[in-house]
């Protein structure tokens, strides 16, 4: 079964530094039928204008990672980090037991155009933590690469929680297959062009909550490349 969650679905905000589509309830975004799916609670897709951001503010039991698509962005936290996260790289914050943070575009000039997602943790009281590393963009085309998982997992980065975040970069007719173990669910977010998931189409923004399916099969369908994060949850 696969239930697609549109782009222009979403709830969209435009607070002129930034705008903001939310897929799942979110701030003053109330949607009662789309609050979280499984153990993914936030997928955000933000455009923050240049020299502007987010504050620092609190967070605590929520594993908080963060995928760019153009621009840069500063991080700034209570546990001593500053870092400019760029395309290419993927972060992502254990907030635990409690974490104060910021989140800027340093640039004048260009936006930052981001996705930020939150993953329920597998237990509260964690203790806080951070990491950012680099993926291999050449490595995403046509193939399915493993941003982050459960410690001890191969990926980019570490999240205590069930569940496992690939990326992947497909041109036309590109088909890439993940196998879903029984019980699992999966989501997928097309961040940019289009394909199709257990054929059905999906373009930019688009979003599917696929349960009681054995695999996960994306195919590229745009004249441009698509990019989609694909989420294999308990």
């Amino acid at each position: 079964m696969i239930r697609v969650r549109p782009a222009a679905a979403r709830g969209h905000f435009d607070h002129g530094w930034l705008r903001s589509a939310h897929t799942f309830s979110f701030a003053d975004y109330h949607d009662p039928a789309h609050t979280h799916f499984r153990a993914l609670r936030v997928i955000n897709e933000d455009v923050v204008a240049p020299g502007t951001g987010f504050g620092m503010h609190p967070h605590r039991d929520m594993e908080i990672f963060t995928w760019l698509l153009s621009g840069s962005l500063r991080h700034t936290d209570s546990m001593g980090h500053t870092e400019v996260l760029r395309p290419g790289e993927v972060q992502v914050m254990s907030a635990g037991t409690g974490v104060l943070h910021s989140e800027e575009n340093p640039s004048r000039t260009e936006p930052v155009h981001l996705l930020q997602i939150w993953l329920f943790p597998e237990r509260k009281g964690l203790p806080p933590r951070y990491q950012q590393r680099a993926v291999d963009r050449a490595a995403l085309r046509g193939a399915l690469v493993p941003l982050a998982a459960p410690p001890g997992q191969p990926a980019t980065v570490a999240i205590h929680q069930d569940a496992r975040i690939l990326a992947t970069e497909l041109a036309r007719d590109q088909r890439v297959v993940l196998p879903l173990a029984a019980g699992r669910g999966a989501w997928v977010q097309v961040a940019r062009g289009t394909l199709v998931c257990n054929g059905t189409e999906l373009r930019a923004g688009d979003g599917a909550a696929l349960e009681h399916e054995p695999q996960v099969e994306l195919v590229g369908a745009g004249t441009e490349p698509a990019e989609a994060i694909v989420f294999d949850l308990a």
